[in-house]
């Protein structure tokens, strides 16, 4: 029953992603980066169908993605990869069931963003992604060691930049807009209301996992001793409070690194003495 829940709950997001892009964003140009963002902007450039784009696309970076990230890492990426493209197609006529012609194109945008967001929150949440640029970002992780915020900045960013160039500042403004919606409702959708997260992880790399923490994330960590209490074996967990806004870098970052790491994520209802976080030595660095 709860592989059945996470499915539909899946399936359901890319639904309600599917619909925004058809009803908001691609009939507004409004490019808010990924791969569908590319497809508006190949729709305007050459006339070529945004679903058959998309779906090309998709199809190109899973096969990348198996064969650079691994079968484990792609597969909770090739249901959205596949399944978004064909909504989007199923739902491309939804303007002519839905009149929006009367709302201001803020308000859209807003309107688009909200509910872009609760669906990627969606996706998110169980574990899935729609594909696209994350598996460049993911590449760019694993292979180069460049922080997925930053190459989210780098490969979107570019995407963004490009729809200004062709459809004009307004539509950038515009776009961003809707981006920083989707960014905050998703975030919602997916972890809650609360300001952190408590990350407790067994990892065989260690060393490899706390510098990931500590030097790119400028996060602390703590290092509990313990025993397995199968095994009797010595084992080390490390225990890190992140901000919910980092949850998803944090997650991915890991499993990137080790792909068998043990990793437990709960609520941090209250942090006290923020500051002690990040060691000084840290703090003065930035």
């Amino acid at each position: 029953m709860q592989r059945i829940q996470k499915y539909g709950n899946v399936i359901f997001g890319l639904l309600f992603v599917a619909i925004t892009y058809n009803l908001f964003f691609a009939p507004l140009n409004l490019v808010t980066g990924g791969v569908s963002g590319l497809a508006i902007i190949m729709k305007h450039l050459f006339w070529i169908n945004e679903s058959f784009f998309i779906l090309i696309t998709n199809i190109i970076l899973l096969l990348i993605s198996y064969f650079v990230l691994g079968k484990d890492l792609t597969k909770n990426t090739l249901l959205g990869s596949l399944l978004l493209p064909i909504m989007i197609q199923i739902t491309s006529n939804i303007n002519e069931l839905i009149n929006l012609d009367g709302l201001e194109m803020l308000i859209k945008a807003i309107l688009g963003g909200i509910i872009s967001g609760i669906g990627y929150g969606m996706i998110f949440k169980n574990n899935f992604t729609s594909g696209g640029t994350d598996i460049l970002n993911q590449i760019a992780e694993k292979k180069f060691k460049i922080p997925i915020s930053k190459s989210m900045i780098y490969i979107d960013g570019s995407i963004v930049l490009l729809g200004c160039i062709i459809f004009g500042i307004e539509s950038m403004v515009y776009s961003i807009i809707a981006l920083l919606f989707i960014s905050t409702i998703s975030n919602k959708t997916m972890l809650g209301i609360h300001n952190n997260k408590i990350f407790y992880i067994q990892t065989k790399k260690m060393a490899q996992i706390k510098r990931y923490l500590i030097q790119d994330l400028k996060y602390d960590v703590t290092i509990f001793e313990g025993i397995g209490g199968f095994s009797q074996k010595k084992k080390q967990l490390i225990l890190c409070s992140v901000k919910t806004s980092d949850y998803y870098k944090v997650k991915t970052g890991i499993e990137l690194l080790d792909q068998e790491a043990l990793i437990i994520i709960t609520e941090n209802y209250e942090l006290l003495n923020e500051n002690l976080m990040v060691p000084k030595k840290l703090n003065n660095k930035n």
